[in-house]
């Protein structure tokens, strides 16, 4: 039982004797299990799992998560079962290993999918059972401090994907010290020469700062005792990987990231961090608009904690966090700080466990609103480190957003149906844009309206990924609500002198068993996304042949189809004359593509018989569109600077530039813009003729 002696010695801290006999129990059964396994260092494998259920037991979890350390590579790595495990320690610890071992088991056809799915099933898995992932963490955590006997690319690759993906989700649970030992880690193994450079100037540093940093200290702990608040105060040290990202982010020197000194000061009591800060800011002098409350409005992962910067003595910034002891344990401990599983029954709403659940609940409902583990990523991606605003309901409820988050994604927070109904917002009694990011302290309110609908265009500035998903939802089943629309148009034409009702049922089932289609309606769907002909539906329906109109021009439609800014699915903007909000326009559906929205005066349409009448949904356009221009201009030297400059200026930006030489000293340049709108569009082109030596300026639409 040597092995067991360093496990033994944590649990014995805090777990009462008949657990520690269960632990005990799986220990054996782990040690037997992996008999005569060895890891890439030599050393008994057994010793892996004992780390990793100390790490565990470091956390203070429960016991059950304790054995499910030990037992986590018995399933994958043994012939044990995870029925023999749930008969020998009961359900819960088998369905816990068996979670942690279908995490490790996965098999991809290429190393990113992997990584992406890897994640995807990482956090279903914590839906189901918290403590799968607590001890994935500390699985990863282990291997880290053990990467020297791997390959070099090898440790490179696994601290990469450390970085990504544990490390976010190790800040996400608030499990501050787990976070911070992955990073440093991580970061010896991805950069070995640059982690062993600044770990020597943060050793010469720390110690050539000691005696400022004792004479701070002292300064704060007179002050708090004169005042009468009992108090621990120590100096904060930043760890490697958080100095070396300071340094490349903000491209800093060394010494001026060194040079901020950093205290945390612990209290009995939510008051006395308050009168600490009273004291602070009369012993040093604040800095202005430095001061953060995050004991009122917490954190998303439960961090609480007064924040304030100061300039101290001979100048030197000095940073103060304040807090509890309570807070203090949740902030470094995270999900993990005074673990209460749902077992024991307690209710109470305001646990990191609880506000970890629930955070996860929303994870899932992403999950089950995307259609692949991509597109679920960069939704989740949007999840991790937040910078949070927090912002009110006229009730007074406290919403907490990312910041950038606009009025739309506030909506989709309060309720899925405001946000679906949104179509206009006060801050502070007046109005304001939907796009326009809020900030913290705002009074929101939504102005609904029960026909409204989700606009495309808010995908263009909706920064949650609730939104984001909420939205896309609606547009990809409106877009089938279209497809059907536009079916029905065509198929109509198609019959004409006949209509659909005319037709006996028996036909119209047929012809939906041939193509092996439920409904009408499906049917109509597949014609207007172009899968299908109407023509020769039309044919089958009526069992004779059907003839197509003969004009070269479009055929005049009763019904018109109201194009969206922005498409999905079943339309796409023709790359030939580059269609934007405000011009006339013409659909055009193409066999197997669905619909090609075109510019009315397209050269492409002369030919084309398969056409439909269109407008814009809203000639207002919030997303923006390419129209390319032909510019002519003296070729003289500021002339492409020029023509930039005016672009810029106009809000729009330049997407492609082509240029060729004319006679007469003239330059010939094709430039493909960003717009909004015709509107826009016109702006732009105003700003280029008042640039001296432009001679002409056409947009091409393909005419």
């Amino acid at each position: 039982m040597e092995l067991f002696a360093d496990l033994d010695r944590i649990i014995q801290g805090y777990l009462p004797a008949d657990k520690i006999e269960l632990v005990k129990r799986a220990f054996v059964i782990a040690r037997d299990a992996h008999e005569g396994q060895f890891r890439s260092s030599g050393e008994p494998y057994i010793t892996h799992p004992v780390a990793v259920a100390s790490i565990i037991a470091e956390m203070h979890l429960d016991h059950e998560a304790v054995m499910a350390a030990l037992l986590h590579d018995v399933i994958e790595d043994t012939p044990y079962t995870e029925q023999q495990l749930k008969q020998e320690f009961g359900a819960s610890v088998a369905e816990i290993v068996d979670g942690v071992s279908k995490l490790d088991k996965l098999k991809f056809r290429t190393r990113q999918e992997a990584q992406v799915e890897n994640f995807r099933k990482m956090i279903l898995a914590m839906t189901r059972d918290i403590r799968v992932v607590l001890i994935k963490l500390a699985d990863r955590t282990h291997n880290m401090r053990t990467l020297g006997a791997l390959r070099p690319d090898k440790r490179r690759r696994i601290a990469k994907e450390t970085l990504e993906i544990y490390c976010p989700l190790a800040h996400r649970l608030g499990i501050e010290h787990i976070k911070n030992e992955l990073e440093d880690l991580s970061f010896e193994a991805m950069y070995p020469h640059r982690y062993e450079v600044l770990k020597k100037l943060v050793d010469t540093a720390r110690s050539n700062r000691q005696e400022l940093i004792e004479r701070i200290s002292n300064e704060i702990k007179a002050r708090l005792e004169n005042a009468g608040i009992f108090a621990r105060v120590w100096g904060r040290e930043k760890h490697l990987y958080k100095i070396y990202q300071k340094m490349r982010a903000k491209d800093q020197e060394f010494h001026s990231i060194m040079d901020i000194y950093a205290f945390r000061i612990i209290v009995k009591n939510a008051d006395d961090c308050y009168r600490v800060l009273g004291q602070m800011h009369s012993l040093y002098k604040p800095r202005p608009g430095r001061v953060k409350d995050y004991i009122a409005v917490p954190k998303a992962n439960g961090y609480q904690s007064l924040q304030t910067s100061m300039i101290g003595p001979h100048g030197v910034p000095v940073e103060v966090h304040i807090r509890t002891e309570e807070m203090e344990q949740v902030a470094e401990m995270g999900v993990t700080a005074h673990w209460v599983y749902k077992e024991s029954g307690k209710n109470d709403s305001t646990t990191a466990q609880i506000r970890a659940q629930r955070w996860l609940q929303s994870l899932v409902e992403i999950q089950q609103s995307v259609g692949n583990s991509f597109e679920f990523i960069e939704n989740v991606k949007s999840e991790f480190f937040p910078k949070e605003i927090f912002v009110f309901t006229p009730k007074g409820r406290i919403v907490e957003l990312p910041k950038g988050a606009t009025a739309v994604d506030f909506a989709y927070a309060v309720h899925s149906d405001v946000g679906n109904s949104c179509v206009g917002v006060t801050v502070e009694h007046k109005p304001y844009p939907l796009f326009k990011a809020l900030e913290s302290g705002q009074t929101v309110n939504i102005i609904t309206d029960p026909n409204a609908h989700p606009k495309a265009a808010w995908l263009n500035f909706a920064v949650t990924a609730r939104a984001k998903t909420r939205i896309r939802h609606y547009l990809k089943q409106r877009c089938k609500d279209d497809a059907v629309r536009l079916g029905e148009r065509e198929l109509s034409t198609a019959l004409e002198p006949h209509t659909l009702g005319d037709l006996a049922m028996e036909r119209i089932q047929k012809v939906l068993d041939k193509l092996k289609l439920s409904s009408t309606d499906e049917l109509l769907r597949e014609i207007g996304l172009g899968n299908q002909q109407a023509v020769a539906i039309a044919h089958q329906l009526i069992g004779e042949p059907m003839k197509a109109n003969g004009n070269d021009q479009a055929t005049p439609l009763s019904n018109t189809l109201i194009v969206a800014p922005t498409l999905t699915a079943n339309a796409q903007f023709a790359q030939c004359c580059h269609p934007i909000p405000g011009d006339p326009i013409m659909g055009q559906s193409m066999a197997n593509h669905g619909l090609l929205i075109h510019h009315q005066h397209c050269g492409n349409l002369k030919q084309n018989r398969h056409l439909m009448q269109a407008k814009w949904e809203n000639v207002q356009s919030a997303a923006n569109f390419d129209a390319e221009l032909q510019i002519e201009i003296l070729n003289e030297q500021n002339a492409l600077p020029s023509l930039m400059t005016a672009i810029t200026a106009s809000e729009s930006g330049i997407q492609n530039i082509w240029t060729e030489e004319l006679e007469s000293n003239l330059l010939l340049v094709i430039l493909q813009i960003s717009v909004k709108d015709t509107k826009h569009l016109a702006n732009v082109v105003h700003r280029i003729k008042g640039i001296t030596g432009v001679v002409n300026v056409k947009r091409n639409i393909n005419e």
